[in-house]
């Protein structure tokens, strides 16, 4: 019952979570704000212009967001910790394995419902949407990122009842065995005595003090430290990323993170909880099983550089009105011959498709003359600007990228179903590695601080810093109706991949240098667990042998009885 419970909770934390992460780029566009500030949203969120009077509803986004921290925070560290203690310890890894599949399951919801509302228009109901001259695959484009919240609100709320019903204490698995009986004894005399001596607030720094001096403990939160920025990047921006490199709507990118990364990471989860179940792999084994195969998916990564398309061809930015590549570092000219006489704006983003293959940023900088049609249907035509033989038109939206770049979306797709598989199948070992290095009596407090500091070194200035390397590429940024700048509309796709790939690869390579002094500590660090299990075992052994005793005694004693009886 606790194992659903904690379950269902993991899969609610992680909805909410993954939703709040594809919706990013839709509250980006909805108050105009740049990247930096989407990390940071939970702290600033500033609505409309600097000089207008501010709003305050980033107060009750703030509030909201600490009060869901609050609510979170002891789900992690306390449940795996309370399994750890309440499981066998060779059913630990999978009972493990079907909370983070659980874990997994969340962001598969989370991201289908991404994907559902960033389809529908922010203002559905209030306005007519026949109207609109924008598409879900316009940089302009809010999707109704608000319903969601509503969502993950209700199913928050629905996965806490379970646990009002759950009783105080859970008994331990297999206490008919007689090695758990003897540890089960023996920590409950050892917690007694230790509750009388001291209360819990005077063993924190004793508890504290022996895990800063745990040298595979602390390498260990350094690689995690290190991957979870990694990690939290390239999850926060993915689909940033497909929308600008390969030309995807944000709902086609969040649709297809879902269905390509998150099942194999559940299959993951659950095939390396039942091999650490099956094979009773031991610490330094998982230790290793864990490194290694990450270290396997990292160079697997590396081909992701290959998997490239080119800048977005627009006329006057990334190429020339003649349709020539041009260096983006040198200062394009927006105005050309064609369009001088049209004084045409040059900071509005309203780009249209010419029948020549460029984009324009604005049918005024295509020459366009006349318009037919309303809504997304309409047509421009007569742009002196677009050289075609015959009537040169051009519609709304970007161009297409092509199917080379197609193509090349969808062996990027498939090397991240590989990648997510062998790395989800790495994370169970290199968890039950953090669990088994600590002490016994430190297990909350250990992965407490272990999830603390993932947190505050990582999960908090992680897309703050990503975010200003990625508005860096900005091309062109969004105006507010006071003149300032909003949302970036286009970034330089090659600058980009090098941040989003690039960073991120930097990362995850620093990380194996304390991975792998783990693994020489391992060679020679005797770990808390293994004490406490050869404990365990010498007192089982030895309450087996006066088990035995007492058998054969009894044993003797009736045959004797036996044979004073056949005499009678």
């Amino acid at each position: 019952m606790f194992l659903l419970a904690i379950t269902c909770a993991y899969v609610s934390k992680t909805l909410s979570g993954s939703y709040m992460n594809s919706m990013l780029t839709q509250i980006e566009r909805q108050f105009n704000i740049p990247t930096s500030l989407v990390g940071f949203i939970n702290g600033s969120f500033e609505i409309e212009c600097v000089k207008e009077v501010k709003s305050l509803m980033w107060v009750y986004v703030l509030v909201g967001n600490i009060i869901r921290g609050i609510g979170e925070t002891p789900i992690m560290p306390l449940g795996i910790s309370y399994i750890e203690d309440f499981a066998k310890s060779e059913n630990s890894p999978l009972y493990i394995g079907f909370i983070e599949t659980g874990a997994i399951i969340g962001p598969l919801i989370g991201l289908s419902l991404a994907s559902f509302c960033a389809n529908v228009y922010v203002d559905t109901g209030s306005v007519n949407t026949d109207d609109l001259t924008i598409t879900p695959t316009d940089t302009r484009w809010v999707g109704a990122w608000w319903f969601g919240f509503l969502v993950c609100a209700g199913v928050n709320v629905l996965t806490s009842i379970p646990f009002f019903v759950l009783p105080k204490t859970l008994p331990k698995e297999g206490l008919e065995d007689i090695a758990e009986t003897v540890k089960k004894d023996k920590e409950e005399k050892q917690s007694e005595v230790r509750k009388k001596r001291v209360g819990i607030t005077k063993d924190f720094l004793p508890f504290m003090k022996s895990l800063l001096c745990n040298p595979v403990y602390m390498l260990f939160i350094l690689v995690s430290v290190l991957q979870f920025n990694a990690f939290v990047n390239m999850i926060s921006f993915m689909p940033k990323y497909l929308e600008q490199h390969y030309g995807k709507s944000a709902s086609d990118a969040i649709f297809l993170i879902g269905i390509y990364n998150l099942p194999p990471i559940c299959i993951g989860y659950i095939v390396g909880g039942l091999i650490m179940k099956k094979f009773k792999i031991t610490v330094i084994q998982a230790a290793h099983i864990g490194c290694w195969l990450s270290l396997t998916e990292y160079l697997l990564y590396f081909l992701c550089f290959l998997m490239i398309c080119d800048n977005s061809s627009v006329a006057g930015m990334t190429t020339s009105y003649e349709g020539v590549q041009q260096d983006l570092h040198v200062g394009n000219v927006i105005l050309a011959d064609c369009n001088m006489d049209c004084n045409c704006p040059t900071k509005i983003w309203d780009p249209v498709c010419g029948n020549d293959g460029l984009s324009y940023m604005s049918a005024c900088l295509a020459g366009c003359e006349t318009s037919s049609g309303t809504g997304i249907n309409m047509v421009f035509q007569n742009c002196s600007c677009i050289q075609t033989p015959g009537n040169s038109s051009a519609v709304l939206g970007l161009c297409d990228k092509g199917q080379e770049c197609s193509m090349m979306l969808q062996y990027f797709l498939i090397l991240s179903v590989f990648s997510s598989f062998i790395y989800s199948l790495s994370a169970i070992p290199g968890y039950m590695v953090l669990l088994r290095c600590i002490k016994p009596e430190e297990k909350s407090l250990g992965v407490g601080l272990h999830a603390f500091c993932t947190r505050v070194l990582a999960g908090i200035p992680a897309p703050i810093y990503f975010g200003a390397l990625v508005d860096s590429t900005c091309l062109h940024w969004g105006t507010l109706k006071c003149g300032e700048s909003g949302a970036c509309r286009i970034y330089d796709s090659t600058n980009f991949r090098y941040i989003y790939l690039g960073l991120p690869a930097a990362l995850r390579g620093s990380s194996y240098i304390p991975a792998f002094l783990i693994l020489i500590i391992l060679r020679k660090y005797r770990l808390p667990e293994e004490n406490a299990s050869s404990e365990t075992m010498l007192e089982a052994k030895f309450t087996g042998k006066e088990n035995e005793g007492k058998e054969m005694d009894q044993n003797s004693k009736v045959l004797n009885d036996d044979e004073l009886k056949t005499k009678l």
